[in-house]
């Protein structure tokens, strides 16, 4: 395949996009970015009946902008509801081009405190759904596609209260170096990128007043910041980049969150 990249069209037109999380917050965002930059077809996956009204918020957004787009419930804790989605996604928009994962669930607590029904819970959402959202985008994903998996950075962390959900994160690093070997003979490139604390109700959920002052003031690019935080609209040109022409860049994890941490 040596010297054929001249060939291959990288641009995010055209291309048919799938996202786990798409509803709202950097999953909706992510859709009508891309929609902007000439996506031809959207599939948008949302969890629950309560995110439905801002799943169909953000097809209609996508349409407006020009691509198509469809809306798909799934709980993707089970492998049979991953590739249910993606089937149901390939029938109704074709083959995806691009496929972003955004799901995840963050828990701060203690290890003594952590049940075995939260650990289970964690793993389920943060590691086992990613698994299997990676799994059926290698079946699913075109010939010279792109697989994105958001993950966190306290990956590159060292601190407490968060061992169930950077813990259940960490191994999607691992199944993105894997899947960009497997899927890279395809043209296909994997990466993951891992948010500083980002500016959603799934931060402010878990910390406290004090906490909060705080992590908006440990970036060392914080001050420039809306937030203090990393905010969405910071992620979605990183994941506009790896979805296109930076295809170079596979089985990486990638911590953005203005010198949050660091590996």
């Amino acid at each position: 395949m040596t010297g054929n990249n001249a060939k291959i069209d990288h641009s995010i037109k055209g291309k048919t996009v799938i996202i786990a999380g798409g509803a709202k917050n950097l999953g909706g965002l992510i859709a009508r970015d891309f929609a902007e930059q000439g996506a031809k077809a959207i599939a948008i996956h949302y969890h629950s009946d309560a995110a439905r009204p801002d799943a169909e918020a953000t097809v209609a957004a996508v349409r407006a902008l020009g691509a198509e787009a469809a809306a798909f419930q799934a709980n993707l804790t089970t492998a049979g509801a991953v590739e249910k989605l993606f089937a149901e996604a390939v029938a109704a928009l074709g083959r995806p081009d691009i496929a972003i994962n955004t799901v995840g669930k963050v828990l701060k607590k203690p290890i003594l405190e952590i049940s075995e029904a939260e650990y289970d819970d964690l793993s389920d959402i943060n590691a086992k759904s990613a698994f299997f959202f990676l799994k059926e985008a290698g079946r699913h994903v075109n010939d010279n596609g792109k697989i994105i998996t958001l993950v966190t950075s306290l990956l590159g962390a060292y601190t407490p209260f968060y061992a169930g959900y950077a813990g259940t994160k960490a191994p999607v690093e691992h199944f993105t170096r894997a899947a960009s070997k497997e899927f890279g003979e395809r043209g296909i490139s994997v990466t993951a990128i891992g948010p500083g604390p980002m500016d959603t109700p799934f931060f402010y959920g878990q910390e406290s007043a004090e906490a909060q002052a705080y992590h908006k003031t440990a970036a060392a690019l914080s001050t420039f910041s809306k937030t203090g935080l990393t905010d969405i609209e910071d992620i979605v040109p990183y994941i506009r980049f790896l979805a296109s022409e930076g295809w170079w860049m596979t089985g990486q994890t990638i911590l953005v969150n203005g010198g949050y941490t660091t590996k």
